[in-house]
């Protein structure tokens, strides 16, 4: 069972892992997008470590995070914080109030996550986006954390050969192509933070 300082851990991974990477998810986002998602992921989830640091240690595992939602959204510009703030908050509200949660019950969350993602993106599988690394990483959780992980990566680096449908990139047509998803590969150090603290808590 994962209670609300298991979430505290991976959303404090997360902001560690969009710090280390954040300069890399810019260049990535440069010749596909506005060069800013990197640095935007950056304030977002610094302000989501602040925000948490500020919760009391009690409060559920949903409300962590529908919390690291809302400040998502209220701080990150462009499509990044009102999508990272949806999947959040979404999963956050499908947990519940309950102190503690299964690993069965994360994953529905979840799914139930990515499932308003793609709502508000109007985007699927295969059109150059984050849900490209978050579909098969959560489906892949049920095989395990790290095999999310894994899934979301392989996820992302799918996304070079692809041309863009949605969001910015699809703008440049054919010229999308060759070019990681920016919000792919972020998407994938989420699930690559859920991993690492899950194994750090005995899990699988």
């Amino acid at each position: 069972m994962r209670d609300a300082e298991f979430f505290r851990r991976w959303m404090a991974a997360a902001a560690t892992a969009v710090e280390r990477e954040a300069d890399r998810l810019t260049e990535l986002d440069s010749p596909i997008g506005d060069a800013d998602h990197g640095s935007n992921l950056l304030r977002g989830f610094t302000a989501v470590r602040a925000a948490l640091e500020a919760e009391p240690t009690d409060a559920a595992p949903g409300a962590v995070l529908q919390l690291a939602g809302r400040t998502l959204i209220s701080t990150v510009g462009g499509a990044s914080g009102p999508l990272y703030g949806t999947l959040l908050r979404r999963t956050g509200k499908a947990l519940g109030e309950s102190p503690e949660v299964s690993d069965e019950e994360l994953r529905a969350a979840l799914s139930e996550g990515v499932g308003a993602v793609a709502q508000l993106g109007g985007a699927a599988s295969g059109d150059k986006t984050m849900l490209d690394a978050l579909l098969p990483g959560v489906a892949a959780l049920a095989t395990s954390y790290r095999a999310a992980g894994v899934a979301a990566e392989n996820g992302a680096l799918a996304t070079v050969p692809m041309r863009a449908r949605k969001g910015r990139a699809s703008y440049l047509g054919e010229r999308s192509v060759g070019h990681q998803d920016p919000g792919a590969t972020s998407s994938a150090l989420l699930l690559g933070a859920l991993a690492d603290v899950a194994e750090q808590a005995g899990a699988r």
